[in-house]
């Protein structure tokens, strides 16, 4: 469990499959991800990140605010995929009530905190769409850089999709 002033980020619970399930059917959420998703899916979402924290120690953790115990999405730190295959790559998702607040970037600075702390990575690697620039702006303002040769199609998005190509940014591990 990984704790800032307003958030807790842990691993995931029973109760938070519906919310985060209905996070996945805001087409604001899911503007860049792909369509919304089914209780199912997400179900199902979760359940792989709950696989991944007992595989590796770590996966796109639950975030929860402090204040209340609402779940507002998730952040954390993966095994990479396409084209950051087994490489530790970042990722956040909020539900849009939650967006504009910094609980983002909070989670994701802690998130890259506990990396430099507990892992031996020399980068964490992080992808979205080029449209996104909420996201990748985000990457910015963690010190992220966007690689130059880091482009890809994302081979599970359809051809033709607005969705299709995708771009990578990465930070080192901090000099010590």
């Amino acid at each position: 469990m990984i704790e800032t002033a307003r958030l807790i980020v842990r691993p995931w619970r029973d109760a938070d499959r519906a919310p985060f399930a209905a996070m996945g059917r805001d087409a604001a959420v899911m503007r860049f991800i792909g369509p919304p998703q089914s209780r199912a899916e997400a179900d199902a979402a979760i359940d792989r990140m709950i696989a991944m924290q007992a595989a590796h120690g770590h996966c796109f953790w639950a975030v929860e605010r402090r204040a209340d115990g609402a779940l507002l999405g998730f952040c954390g730190i993966k095994p990479g995929r396409w084209p950051i295959e087994g490489l530790p790559e970042i990722g956040w998702r909020l539900g849009s009530a939650h967006w504009g607040q910094g609980y983002a970037r909070e989670a994701a600075q802690a998130c890259l905190d506990w990396a430099w702390a507990t892992r031996d990575w020399p980068y964490v690697y992080a992808i979205t769409v080029p449209a996104n620039s909420a996201s990748w702006g985000l990457m910015r303002r963690l010190g992220m850089a966007r690689l130059a040769d880091g482009d890809f199609e994302h081979p599970e998005v359809p051809e033709g999709s607005p969705l299709k190509s995708h771009v990578t940014y990465r930070i080192a591990r901090p000099v010590a």
